[in-house]
């Protein structure tokens, strides 16, 4: 796999999972629905069911802005497993309307009810990737 073809799949990958950093230095990682516009990726916090808007990763990325996002795919077949992994500097907004609307053209669930947030901007830095073949 290419740089190209490391950035197709990032893009066309339904869900990565985000890393942050807490306050006390631990790290937490989440599945999460993003997309990705130039070397910006976007997330929001959406209407899927969740206990408060206001998000363990949002105040990770206040405290520590750097966040890594990895996409990945298994197979039975391990001669078709691979791996995106994107490092970045996160920013937290109450409005992203360039975002809201890369998450509303990559998810068909978003043109119903678009996210309102807030929302995650990615500013992507540096990628790593890898596959069998």
């Amino acid at each position: 796999m290419d740089g190209a073809e490391a950035r197709r799949r990032l893009v066309a990958a339904p869900v990565g999972h985000l890393a942050t950093v807490a306050r006390d230095g631990k790290p937490h990682v989440v599945p999460f629905c993003f997309a990705v516009d130039g070397e910006m990726l976007h997330s929001a916090v959406d209407h899927k069911p969740k206990t408060t808007t206001r998000l363990r990763r949002l105040d990770d990325i206040a405290a520590h802005p750097d966040v890594t996002v990895l996409v990945d795919h298994y197979d039975a077949d391990w001669s078709r497993l691979w791996w995106v992994m994107v490092r970045g500097r996160a920013l937290v907004l109450d409005d992203d309307e360039r975002g809201r609307d890369a998450l509303i053209a990559k998810y068909p669930q978003y043109r119903e009810l678009p996210p309102r947030g807030p929302f995650v901007r990615v500013a992507m830095e540096s990628s790593q990737w890898w596959s069998v073949s």
